[in-house]
């Protein structure tokens, strides 16, 4: 199974279904135009996403159950197909943009995890995580927050931080740091950035 490489957990129950889903979901991400350098390999960047957020699930929690791994492995399923730039400029425009994808990949990953053999109950978990609900009281959901932020920094942030000014990048780096937990937070040190990144990151945190 591509990228899947990951110890995992032992409460995965059926392990040919997930097996199953989660082949089904780096097929779709594989479609990504836009590519990404990960630790040497460039892939597409959703497929990137997906593969990263699950080790990275693993890593902050070695015993994340198969709700929590799928929805990390989908969490930006088909993402580019809705470009940020079909909705309007600036943060309104931005965070439904945000929430409308969460949907999409939440009824996307839907049909993969029926076909896959998966009840209902489960799905439904899934898309739940998927959508980021009751983040300030579900853990598994904070969970979610913490590896997608720990992706975007892992995959994107130095692009991101040469693109752009300073003062902007700042910001972001600070909002970012407000969606993790502390252990999500400690564990920026695991990604490997570069001095300069680390550098921004620290004037962020600090002022």
């Amino acid at each position: 199974m591509r990228c899947l490489n990951e110890h995992l957990s032992p409460s995965i129950a059926d392990s040919a279904r997930f097996e199953q889903a989660v082949s089904a979901i780096d097929a779709a991400n594989s479609a990504d135009p836009h590519t990404v350098t990960v630790n040497g390999s460039t892939m597409p960047l959703a497929l990137a996403h997906g593969t990263r957020a699950m080790s990275w699930a693993l890593h902050l929690a070695p015993q994340a159950d198969e709700t929590i791994l799928l929805a990390v492995r989908a969490h930006h399923l088909r993402r580019w197909e809705v470009p940020r730039q079909t909705y309007p400029a600036g943060k309104p425009g931005y965070l439904r943009w945000r929430r409308d994808q969460k949907v999409r990949h939440a009824v996307d990953v839907a049909v993969i995890m029926t076909d896959a053999g998966y009840e209902q109950p489960i799905i439904e978990r899934v898309q739940s995580l998927i959508r980021r609900e009751h983040v300030s009281t579900d853990i598994d959901v904070q969970l979610i927050e913490d590896v997608a932020c720990l992706v975007f920094l892992e995959t994107q942030f130095a692009d991101f931080a040469a693109a752009n000014d300073h003062l902007k990048v700042l910001d972001i780096v600070r909002k970012t740091a407000r969606k993790m937990s502390p252990v999500g937070l400690a564990a920026v040190a695991d990604i490997g950035l570069g001095e300069h990144e680390l550098a921004i990151i620290g004037e962020a945190l600090s002022s």
